[in-house]
């Protein structure tokens, strides 16, 4: 072997030694950085969804429905102690928060930490209108299953908490879109009814009023 290929060898070997020496730093640092991602988002995610507090507030345990630990496909109700507002438009921003801030876990998040609730109105009849950020139509997983988790976590939430609701619209950032994620229909409007009778896991909430009959289709028109 010439006097340069035994030198070229010896280089290559150096390199070698020293690429798989760097590996477990090399390991630590992507680590390092995805720790770091995960931090700077949980803190982007306090900085946008800020905190609605208002004079009427009082603390009760209340029901959020967020994907279930156990059964793939399906919501489980928590039972979570939130200061919460006696006006119902309050009352749904901050259930809705709470929502997206305060799951169990990671894995039960049925919506992206990223999405925030833009506004929300209530009309006279019951017709809620909830107007959420971009994240919520980009950052939703495709699919109709966790589209559709996603959209009944919100109305079974607002079934469970605010009696005033009785159907919910969903725009993104001000707009109709035809879909959520590219499957679920967003072009009508959501029934919201409170939990059965039975429901054994209701929100020890203050006693409220009866809920008037919810719109009987699935897609009731406009009002």
């Amino acid at each position: 072997m010439s006097r340069a290929w035994k030198i070229a060898a010896a280089v290559l070997v150096v390199f070698v030694i020293f690429a798989v020496m760097s590996i477990p730093a090399l390991v630590r640092s992507v680590l390092g950085l995805r720790r770091a991602s995960a931090t700077a988002k949980q803190a982007r995610r306090s900085i946008i969804q800020e905190s609605i507090s208002t004079p009427t507030d009082t603390r009760v345990t209340a029901q959020l429905f967020w994907a279930s630990p156990t059964v793939p496909g399906t919501l489980e109700p928590s039972q979570i102690e939130l200061p919460l507002s006696a006006d119902p438009v309050q009352r749904s921003k901050q259930l809705i928060s709470a929502l997206i801030t305060q799951a169990p876990t990671s894995a039960q998040s049925t919506l992206p930490a990223d999405a925030t609730l833009l506004q929300f109105y209530l009309l006279p009849n019951g017709t809620a209108v909830a107007d959420f950020s971009d994240a919520l139509g980009t950052e939703t997983p495709s699919g109709i299953l966790s589209e559709q988790l996603a959209v009944d976590s919100i109305v079974r939430t607002l079934g469970a908490g605010v009696i005033e609701v009785h159907q919910l619209k969903i725009l993104i950032h001000g707009q109709e879109t035809e879909t959520l994620a590219g499957h679920l229909d967003l072009t009508g409007f959501f029934p919201v009814v409170a939990p059965e009778p039975t429901d054994t896991t209701a929100a020890s909430a203050p006693p409220a009023p009866s809920r008037p009959s919810a719109p009987s289709a699935a897609k009731p028109s406009a009002p």
